[in-house]
């Protein structure tokens, strides 16, 4: 039932044309610890999420938000740290990460747009795609891909921001949905139901009195400065280069 009621509430699509106050973009860091996550949808020990990239995010009513991403191999980590959400109401936040996977910018979500939601302390996240002819906000839920996890929980002790418990978000993308890319669209809300809010990033798209998803067209951006996201690992890149010489080689010998 609250999966029904976010989904009727939470994502009414906002079609505004109207262009986003130019926002810097979120910059997405390669890691090798991501692995070691325990995906309790808390931050579990000190280092856990710490070999990640940091942005604060802050609004004028006192909300204090940690966003960290990062990618491994085939996956895309993003850990939403709500830290002044201290009212924990279980069932009801929530939160939604969504990826204009072809960053074209389109009015209506279209099917290269994709959403991932976690609520807190509920076990079953979900997936949302656009493009959907079926609904009016044109995206549909659909089967969650091999390999995601979104997960919602009380960070406390452990946590490196506050150790006053607070609701925190775990999300692992995989790259075989949403792709590998060097930017992405990129949209998050973070609804609080003690206060009926949603805090969002791009932060200029906030609403305080309903929450939306507002149009693809002024969605932010997730970027990969050193475009290590959509290009080969070195492992990968040797291997593969090691196997095209020996095939040259080998080719060249018996000529």
């Amino acid at each position: 039932m609250i999966i029904k009621y976010f989904l009727a509430v939470a994502f009414v699509i906002t079609f505004s044309t109207t262009s986003a106050v130019a926002t810097n973009p979120i910059m997405i860091t390669i890691s090798s610890d991501m692995n070691k996550v325990i995906f309790d949808g808390r931050w579990s020990h000190e280092t856990e999420w710490k070999r990640s990239s940091l942005d604060t995010l802050s609004y004028d009513d006192g909300t204090y938000i940690q966003l960290r991403t990062a990618h491994q191999d085939n996956f895309i980590y993003v850990f939403v740290d709500a830290v002044s959400d201290i009212y924990l109401d279980k069932g009801i936040d929530g939160t939604i990460v969504c990826f204009d996977t072809n960053n074209d910018k389109s009015l209506l979500p279209d099917s290269n747009d994709y959403c991932f939601v976690a609520t807190l302390d509920e076990r079953e996240p979900f997936v949302l795609q656009g493009g959907s002819l079926e609904s009016n906000d044109h995206l549909i839920k659909i089967a969650n891909p091999d390999g995601f996890i979104g997960i919602s929980s009380v960070s406390d002790e452990n946590d490196r921001y506050s150790k006053t418990p607070h609701t925190s978000y775990e999300f692992r993308i995989p790259t075989n949905l949403v792709g590998r890319s060097d930017i992405y669209g990129f949209y998050l809300g973070i609804y609080d139901g003690h206060s009926d809010k949603i805090h969002s990033w791009p932060q200029d798209l906030v609403s305080d009195s309903i929450i939306k998803i507002p149009t693809p067209s002024i969605w932010g951006e997730l970027v990969s400065p050193d475009k290590s996201l959509p290009e080969f690992e070195w492992p990968m890149l040797a291997i593969l280069t090691a196997f095209s010489l020996s095939a040259y080689l080998t080719k060249f010998r018996y000529r």
